[in-house]
């Protein structure tokens, strides 16, 4: 019998699926699921599935497979990623028959996908100097596997994104019997370019360290070559970003702003214990906004917009996107504060656009009602499940740009940012100290500042000329 062993990471999505075919699957007697700490419902659906769950630290593939391993009761296992599915009906049979009839020892799974940028252009060129004969393989840093207990459970595995051709190397230096076996067509998801510069940079690692300590030759000429193209690469890449279509996308209040429009309202005009008590007991996103717009009925509109202007910006906000624009990208704010706020911030920063809830007022004061933008709702190709979402806005100003949401960077400080940080092709968490962004975030900036935004070149251009023009001052 087979025991599946399937690492996971914030899966809500798909991992229900990903258990139910393991469970249907007369040769599989046991499923465990290493939850590397979720914090959606990845643990709860995976048990209802029908999975065992394992509790890990997220530290990584290696401690979850190397958990799982020791954990599995059967001779036979099986690597499944959880975010794959629907898989080819016969995986698991074609996984584990080679085993079986002990024709090998570890089967890698190879497959037809849309994915792969990372696979042809950094681990098989590196396969191909370091390791020739590993280098036909077509799905080398595949996680997709199945091995004997006894082939791996001696391993030392690594943490990171090379594990899977960590694994491949390593029993491949051990003598141990290795076949691929094509289980079809799948649909793997193609990971934000920031994932991707990680990945290239851990495998790249982990294939150069292997060689090292198997004794290849690793010498500076294979190297320099190694170099040559990297640098290459950047070049065409570098060319590629300034002429593609991609946006950038601020969160407003605690972002741009060195303070929260709405709290500082609630201080002013005194209802800072209301706005408490609404945000402790008021769930729903939809009926919070409304019942804080009604604390705002009958303040005037010029008063509002005194508050507003009240609230600093990040220091270098209006210099960093002018160099963002410089750059071609396309930059606004979307925010689930008031519309004529955020327009007053769109406007010092010279964005592009900015979308926010709209208050309503009559004679100059505010109804106590507010709209949100039809662009906040649901719909059928929305990203999450969330009835009201600020990636929906995301993806609606996108699409008018014709910008694919994988060339977007969102940068935000709270919960309510945290779907968009995760959908876009970079999510930034921006001088936060919630737990869930940060660890959705591909990036994480502590300083108020967006200096990290920007190539340090710029910077120190800016610095140059900032120096040269108060020296001339000065002589002046």
């Amino acid at each position: 019998m087979v025991t599946v062993i399937i690492p996971a990471l914030n899966q809500e999505e798909t991992i229900s699926e990903v258990v139910k075919f393991c469970v249907r699957q007369q040769v599989v007697s046991e499923v465990l699921v290493v939850d590397q700490g979720s914090f959606d419902k990845t643990a709860e659906r995976a048990i209802a599935a029908g999975a065992k769950l394992l509790n890990c630290s997220n530290a990584g593939n290696g401690l979850a497979i190397q958990r799982g391993v020791s954990n599995a009761t059967n001779q036979y296992l099986v690597f499944l990623d959880a975010s794959i599915t629907p898989l080819p009906i016969g995986t698991i049979r074609n996984l584990v028959g080679p085993l079986v009839q002990n024709e090998c020892d570890l089967v890698k799974a190879a497959y037809n996908s849309n994915a792969g940028r990372v696979t042809e252009l950094v681990a098989k060129p590196l396969l191909r100097i370091f390791f020739p004969e590993l280098s036909d393989f077509e799905q080398p840093i595949s996680a997709i596997m199945a091995c004997k207990k006894s082939a791996i459970e001696q391993l030392q595995l690594l943490p990171d994104y090379g594990v899977s051709v960590g694994i491949l190397i390593d029993l491949f230096l051990a003598n141990v019997r290795i076949r691929e076996v094509n289980i079809g067509c799948i649909e793997n998801r193609v990971h934000p370019w920031t994932i991707q510069e990680r990945m290239s940079t851990e495998i790249s690692k982990t294939i150069i360290d292997r060689a090292k300590k198997a004794g290849t030759l690793v010498n500076l000429a294979e190297l320099g070559v190694i170099n040559s193209i990297n640098k290459q690469l950047q070049v065409a890449v570098h060319d590629e970003l300034h002429t593609m279509r991609k946006m950038i996308v601020f969160d407003m209040d605690n972002t741009l702003l060195k303070g929260r429009f709405i709290d500082l309202c609630a201080s002013r005009f005194e209802f800072t214990d209301e706005l408490g008590y609404l945000r402790k007991t008021e769930t729903e996103a939809a009926v919070l906004t409304k019942k804080i717009a009604r604390l705002l009925k009958g303040i005037r509109l010029t008063e509002l917009t005194d508050v507003a202007e009240t609230i600093p910006l990040i220091d270098d906000t209006v210099a960093v996107i002018a160099q963002l624009k410089l750059q071609g990208y396309h930059v606004g704010i979307i925010s689930d504060s008031y519309q004529f706020v955020v327009d007053h911030v769109r406007l010092k920063i010279r964005a592009d656009f900015s979308i926010g809830n709209q208050l309503e007022f009559f004679s100059g004061k505010a109804t106590g009602e507010v709209t949100i933008p039809s662009q906040f709702y649901h719909h059928v190709g929305s990203k999450c499940k969330h009835p009201i979402c600020k990636t929906n806005a995301l993806m609606h100003v996108a699409a008018a740009h014709s910008i694919q949401l994988e060339n977007c960077i969102t940068i935000g400080d709270s919960e309510n940012d945290l779907c968009m940080i995760e959908k876009a092709g970079m999510g930034i968490a921006f001088c936060t100290t919630n737990t869930f962004l940060r660890s959705a975030a591909d990036k994480i900036i502590d300083k108020q500042s967006f200096s990290e935004l920007l190539p340090a070149g710029i910077h120190q251009k800016e610095a140059r000329q900032k120096k040269m023009v108060a020296e001339k001052t000065k002589v002046a």
